[in-house]
């Protein structure tokens, strides 16, 4: 059986590596094979976070909204002992977890460091797929005579490249096909690598349950479940015109997915579909001048993060919820995309004065659709005679941010926002 220590990288076949004494052995049968990879790095946020602040290493750490009614973007693993999730309410992590320490997310740091990691990809192989800032396929096929080494083997060196370089760790799923790869890369995190080869495939599928297929929400795995289908097997074990008869094409992927088979390609192309960022406030807000004052805050956000992957967007989006929990949408499109903070905020604002109208909001977001590539982004020749002055002066300050940090360069309307 194929097998390498992920630590130095030589041959091993026991239990503990000769050369260099590591247990992180990995040994598969089809391990020089398979060139389809997902990785994921290990709690982004909270990582980040412990790496620049040593005193939190032990520590249960959450980031996200720091008041009661926001959400966790994320916590660190020592967190999730208690129950602590993504996406949960804030008030209901604290409770689970009260020693936490909770922090504010700082999206430049972060995707300072999703664009190192997404060079260091992409100088293994130009087949790069990003489904978000702290996650990718890759295609590694081809890739062996330029590299000298099989792709598993690329892929722990590149583990261990962002660990030294980025100082965080990541876990890998290496597979033949995309959903396969992505349910590898949950099966051994943190700093995990895991491998499922076409041979064990359908087996390994047969004891998942149905949440286990990426895509299948809950709202189609409550309608399996009423026809008291709650695992794959039984999937597997149903005639795939049954399946078709009872859920049309959606029994038709489902049996697809369940036999193991995925012939999507990995696509450079098929960036994210939109870029956003958005806040749950400790207490309803109606007044205008502090919902703008937040409105900024998260267009910087949404700005941070179209830079780091090269995008903008031609359509701006204002995402509005209010007391009762109604949510209005409100979206603008440009003559051209952006990427830039202050023309997402002003493009906003504009949607933002119309309904600030004495109601009462509990949620404010912002976001850019129709992404372009950066280079189509934010023509001199704009309408608005400041523009120009305006974009040269935030690419000035990105320059500094990013050799100083995100807090060196502090826009005044942050200042009058805090």
């Amino acid at each position: 059986m194929s097998g390498f220590c992920r630590d130095c990288l030589n041959d091993a076949s026991g239990a503990r590596c000769a050369s260099c004494g590591s247990r992180r052995i990995l040994k598969h049968p089809e391990l020089e094979s398979l060139n389809i990879a997902h990785i994921d790095c290990d709690a982004f946020y909270a990582a980040i976070e412990k790496r620049d602040n040593p005193a939190l290493i032990d520590k249960p750490v959450i980031v996200g909204g720091t008041a009661r009614r926001g959400v966790v973007s994320t916590c660190c693993y020592v967190a999730r002992i208690s129950g602590v999730r993504s996406a949960m309410p804030m008030f209901k992590a604290l409770e689970l977890c009260p020693q936490a320490v909770v922090i504010k997310p700082d999206f430049g740091k972060y995707t300072l460091a999703a664009k190192a990691i997404r060079s260091m990809m992409r100088a293994l192989t130009p087949q790069v797929e990003p489904l978000s800032l702290d996650e990718a396929y890759l295609d590694l096929s081809g890739t062996v005579a330029l590299h000298g080494m099989s792709p598993a083997r690329q892929l722990a060196r590149l583990a261990k490249q962002i660990e030294a370089e980025v100082g965080i760790s990541v876990s890998v799923g290496l597979s033949f096909n995309k959903f396969l790869a992505k349910l590898a890369s949950e099966l051994d995190k943190p700093r995990g690598f895991a491998v499922i080869g076409k041979e064990e495939a359908v087996a390994f599928l047969r004891a998942k349950p149905v949440a286990a297929i990426r895509g299948a929400g809950a709202a189609l795995q409550a309608r399996l479940a009423r026809d008291g289908i709650t695992q794959i097997s039984q999937i597997q074990d149903l005639d795939i015109k049954e399946l078709a008869k009872r859920y049309g094409n959606t029994g038709l992927w489902l049996h697809r997915l369940a036999f193991a088979q995925d012939n999507r390609q990995v696509d450079p192309d098929s960036e994210m579909k939109s870029i956003s960022s958005e806040t749950t406030f400790d207490t309803n807000i109606s007044d205008c001048r502090k919902l703008e004052s937040i409105l900024w805050r998260q267009s910087e956000r949404v700005s941070a993060r179209a830079k780091s992957t090269g995008l903008g967007g031609r359509t701006v989006v204002l995402k509005l919820k209010t007391a009762n929990f109604k949510i209005r949408t409100r979206s603008t499109s440009l003559d051209s995309p952006t990427q830039l903070a202050d023309r997402i905020f002003r493009t906003a604002r504009e949607a933002l004065i119309r309904e600030a109208d004495g109601t009462d909001f509990r949620l404010l977001g912002v976001g850019i659709s129709q992404l372009a590539p950066e280079s189509a982004c934010d023509p001199a020749d704009l309408v608005d005679d400041g523009a120009g002055k305006r974009a040269a002066a935030e690419r000035a300050m990105d320059k500094v941010r990013e050799k100083f940090g995100d807090k060196a360069v502090i826009k005044g309307r942050a200042v009058r926002s805090r």
